[in-house]
Parts: C-alpha cells; sequence; structure tokens
C-alpha cells in the first residue's frame, strides 16, 4: 500500500464516577509503515474529555497540558522504570499490531461495484446529467472517468473525494454534463487495485434504471 498516515487505537476507561466525571487513557499508534522509524507510539491521559497529559515515543517522556498535567508528568519522569516501560511499547506493543495489519488487512483489496444514474443539471451549461456511483472500495485510491465513443472526456466533469463509509469501504460519484446526440456511447471507466483490468460500464438511456444497476454490477 501506498505511504500514507494510519492509525491504530485503544481506549481503556480507567475510572468513572457516579456523578459524571471519567478518566481515561488512550493508546494509539500512528505510522506510516512498519518500520520502527516510522511509529510513533502515544499514550495519552484525559479527564473529563480534556487531555492532561501524554508520552510520546518521539519525544521520550511525559508532556502535561494543565497545572496537573504538568505535575503528574514530573512524577512519572522522575521514575526511569516507567519511562524505560513506556519507551519499549512502540517494539512491544505497536510493532506486532501494525505487522499484522499489513499482513492480514492493509494489503487486502475489494471489488467496486458501479450504478449508472440521470439527474436533471441545476443551473448547467447542458441539458443532461450523468452521475456514475462507485460503491464499496478498497483501498481508497481510485480513477473514475468518462469516455464518449471510446474516447476520454476532460470538460464538464466533476467528482466528489473518495467518501469513507466507515467500514474500511469507500465511495465516489464522478458527473458529467453533457448534450445527448444520436448514435453515442458514453462509459463511464473506472480503475482500482482489486482490479485486473478497466471496469466499463455503458450507459443505455432505453434500458430502466433497475437493469442498468444490475448491468453495472
Amino acid at each position: 500500500m501506498a505511504s500514507s498516515f494510519l492509525r491504530v487505537s485503544l481506549l481503556f476507561i480507567s475510572l468513572y464516577t457516579a456523578d459524571g466525571f471519567m478518566e481515561y487513557i488512550l493508546v494509539r499508534c500512528d505510522f506510516n509503515s512498519s518500520d520502527l522509524n516510522d511509529i510513533e507510539f502515544i499514550y495519552s491521559v484525559y479527564y473529563n474529555k480534556m487531555e492532561y497529559a501524554r508520552f510520546s515515543s518521539s519525544l521520550g517522556k511525559y508532556v502535561g497540558y494543565n497545572e496537573i498535567g504538568v505535575k503528574q508528568a514530573a512524577v512519572w519522569n522522575s521514575d526511569p522504570s516507567i519511562l524505560t516501560g513506556m519507551r519499549a511499547q512502540k517494539g512491544t506493543y505497536c510493532k506486532p499490531t501494525i505487522d499484522y495489519y499489513y499482513q492480514a488487512v492493509l494489503p487486502k483489496s475489494a471489488e467496486p461495484y458501479v450504478r449508472l444514474s440521470s439527474t436533471e443539471p441545476s443551473g448547467g451549461k447542458h441539458p443532461a446529467m450523468l452521475v456514475c456511483s462507485v460503491y464499496d472500495f478498497y483501498p481508497k485510491q481510485i480513477r473514475v472517468k468518462w469516455t464518449r465513443d471510446g474516447q476520454e472526456v476532460t470538460s464538464d466533469v466533476t467528482s466528489t473525494d473518495e467518501l469513507a463509509d466507515g467500514d474500511w469501504y469507500y465511495q465516489i460519484h464522478s458527473y458529467l454534463e453533457y448534450t445527448p446526440r444520436s448514435g453515442e456511447k458514453i462509459s463511464c471507466m473506472v480503475e482500482h487495485a482489486s482490479l485486473k483490468a478497466p471496469l466499463i460500464t455503458d450507459w443505455d438511456p432505453s434500458m430502466p434504471e433497475s437493469e442498468r444497476n444490475k448491468i453495472a454490477i
């Protein structure tokens, strides 16, 4: 997978009281690769949603963010055994977890499926607009383009960003404003790491919407 900012987080609820006050710890590993030099271990301590102290492997010590946090960080930093244990977490906790993700999760891919539909353009200079909606693909990187009679269309095309579904999958929507011509062939072409060849879906204005969706899938 191309280098990118990734994160593995683990939340520990350590203390709460009946009147709603809560202290909790958030442990996370930020990484661009499985190399130790590209990993940062961060241990944050919160009280009522406010982070008041943090250990970062890039600093190798605790830092406080308010009066109580500064005092507590000084106590932790004065104990060599605590600092030794925290400094080791990048290798003992983050590295095995990240290695697992690179082996079992990140190299995987999911093929997209496509739906073509038409909609009324709002204030555009053309009388028609097509929408190419691409769903449930992973990883995020994807290319969606339009062709007219086999030639790529570059004008009057807009697109959303890749939108995260929150379940590792993504979706994207591309829009083409155009003036229909008799006998033309308009297609949406999708290129993605999960596909051995580009996925091409042809627009057929005479076909019912339900049938177009079946062919696109």
